[in-house]
């Protein structure tokens, strides 16, 4: 499967979760690494869009395609995931599942509906996984983010 993560470019082929660790997300908490990617392009910017301020964009941005195989995936549909998972902001409900899920480490992959897109699909690659050897960066290419997707 070929996911997608747009990141700063300095961090483009930085596969550690180290960003996640520091800041937690949806389906992390702090000091728990993971990195945050989605199915398309297209949903990877509107994640990135309304998990960012506008000030915090940086210039220089970069768009990582990552093979990652097929084998070690765990696919949740929403009836599997909290009640709340939809909620803003990010509930502990689902840091406490996503968490729980990358510290138990049994599949390199864990599916997800985005909260923005729900018939789209994030995908959460656990850094740890012994699996992570086998995701290869296929390609990293500049990307201009256009502000107008943030302006009102």
């Amino acid at each position: 499967m070929i996911v997608y993560r747009l990141s700063k470019t300095k961090f483009a082929a930085d596969l550690t979760g180290e960003g996640a660790r520091l800041n937690g997300g949806r389906w992390n908490h702090l000091l728990t690494a993971c990195l945050y990617t989605a199915e398309s392009r297209s949903l990877a910017v509107l994640e990135y869009t309304v998990n960012v301020n506008i000030d915090d964009i940086p210039r220089a941005l970069s768009f990582v395609a990552l093979q990652v195989p097929d084998s070690s995936i765990d696919i949740y549909n929403e009836a599997e995931l909290p009640g709340d998972w939809k909620a803003t902001p990010a509930p502990a409900s689902t840091r406490d599942f996503g968490t729980n899920w990358l510290q138990a480490a049994k599949n390199l992959v864990m599916k997800v509906p985005s909260t923005v897109v729900r018939e789209e699909w994030n995908v959460i690659i656990n850094p740890l996984h012994p699996g992570i050897k086998d995701c290869k960066i296929i390609s990293v290419n500049d990307f201009v983010y256009d502000v107008r997707i943030k302006l009102k």
